[in-house]
């Protein structure tokens, strides 16, 4: 559907879609009872989870282990006038199981960071919802 504000809402599919695109979005969070945002690297999962690799002993990990964040992502582009933006919002919880833990070794992100005795967060993707901008014409 597209509004006259010139923005298009996506659908769940083509949200994830888009967020398969690019490496970088952002973890929104409480820090101290106040909005934090952190940019992280990530990957999206098979199930449509965002999974993200930090130090088991970072400040985001024990912000966000078992609790309710949303994670956002965008593409645009200035000379266009058009992008997207999508947020997931979901529980994040630290990985335990073993066996996943060895299966995101494999196929989950690599910290663009050095890390210390490495985790992965998974950020379920409960509510995820996203709007294209769209190019509608070249103003002042």
């Amino acid at each position: 559907m597209i509004h006259s504000d010139g923005f298009r809402a996506l659908d769940r599919q083509e949200c994830l879609r888009l967020l398969g695109k690019v490496p970088v979005g952002r973890v929104v969070y409480t820090r101290q009872a106040l909005p934090a945002v952190l940019p992280v690297n990530f990957t999206l999962d098979p199930d449509g989870a965002v999974v993200l690799r930090t130090s088991a002993g970072s400040d985001l990990v024990r912000a966000v282990d078992g609790v309710v964040v949303a994670f956002e992502a965008d593409d645009f582009h200035a000379g266009r006038r058009s992008g997207w933006s999508v947020v997931v919002t979901g529980r994040a919880a630290v990985v335990t199981d073993p066996a996943e833990h060895e299966r995101l070794l494999r196929t989950g992100p690599r910290s663009w960071m050095p890390l210390r005795d490495g985790v992965f967060v998974r950020i379920e993707s409960e509510m995820v919802a996203g709007r294209e901008l769209l190019a509608v014409g070249a103003g002042p």
